[in-house]
């Protein structure tokens, strides 16, 4: 068995490319650090770099060897956080719309009752890797592939769904069918460079699949919030994204009787050992913003007529 230190050292190397800096970093000698990395590849038997004067490379087994060391060292890194009963860190990573619009007010919120407590935040729409990434935590939509993430969830049932401003409306007839989306501007989403222009919905008898096209295209759901906002077309977006334009009547919902996608809001955590006692205290104050906000939003629209 690898011990830590050679572990550290051997991430090290590899996060900082070099064994120099990694030995720097550690405060050793660069002779120390390459006895310890040679001590660490004859325990393991297998070579984990490539050498050469000037770079270090990982080599194929070295690769896959480093996701499960930053991975036992980020573990042991809470297990000694518990144990010290340091609990006054939250490091998160949320997509930019909910991250603006929800978590920063929640934060704030829980930053008053725990005035010691350190935020390390991450706006993006990309999924963060949570077993090899710098997060503990990340605020996302859909079902996890990772059998071994955590997931606390928030909102069970919830769904996409299309609308568009009052302006867009005043200028195209709004769709009766899912498929007459095929016929209007619609704001498209991309991810990891996958255009995703299928566009489901479905009501108590059939689910409906649309191909839709537009002029704007973008990998930012506050971007395409935005842009709807401004007449540019049809989004199809959470209904919590959107759920306060809404009910203020910035955007009006379309297809009445049809929902998007299922959209399950969930806190998900790379593993139990990492959800703390300020992790479950910020999931307790997104369960009630998020329902209440909903619930708002759907008071709402049962009170306006459906276009």
């Amino acid at each position: 068995m690898a011990n830590l230190e050679d572990l550290e050292l051997f991430v090290l190397i590899a996060e900082l490319q070099g064994l120099s800096p990694a030995a720097r970093a550690m405060s050793i000698t660069p002779a120390a650090a390459s006895l310890a990395l040679k001590r660490l590849e004859n325990r393991l038997g297998v070579r984990l770099f490539t050498r050469s004067t000037r770079l270090m490379k990982l080599t194929s087994e070295g690769a896959r060897y480093l996701d499960s060391a930053q991975h036992a060292l980020k573990i042991l890194a809470q297990g000694q956080r518990a144990l010290s009963q340091d609990d006054g860190q939250l490091e998160l990573s949320v997509s930019s719309d909910l991250g603006r619009h929800l978590l920063l007010d929640l934060l704030l919120h829980q930053k008053k009752q725990q005035p010691g407590l350190q935020i390390r935040l991450s706006l993006d729409d990309k999924e963060e890797d949570l077993f090899t990434g710098r997060f503990d935590a990340a605020l996302r939509f859909g079902r996890s592939l990772a059998l071994d993430l955590v997931e606390l969830p928030i909102l069970k049932q919830h769904h996409f769904i299309a609308c568009a401003s009052p302006a867009y409306l005043a200028c195209h007839d709004a769709p009766q069918r899912p498929e007459q989306l095929s016929t209007h501007d619609c704001i498209v989403n991309h991810a990891l460079g996958k255009t995703e222009s299928h566009w489901r919905f479905h009501d108590a008898a059939e689910v409906v699949h649309v191909r839709v096209q537009g002029m704007f295209c973008c990998d930012d759901g506050d971007l395409a919030r935005r842009w709807a906002l401004a007449g540019q077309g049809v989004c199809y977006l959470p209904l919590l994204n959107v759920a306060q334009d809404l009910q203020a009547g910035q955007l009006l919902p379309l297809l009445p009787g049809w929902r998007g996608d299922l959209a399950p809001l969930s806190l998900v955590v790379s593993h139990r050992s990492r959800i703390t006692s300020s992790l479950r205290h910020l999931h307790a104050l997104l369960v009630e913003a998020c329902n209440e906000r909903i619930s708002r939003c759907h008071a709402a629209l049962e009170a306006w007529p459906p276009c």
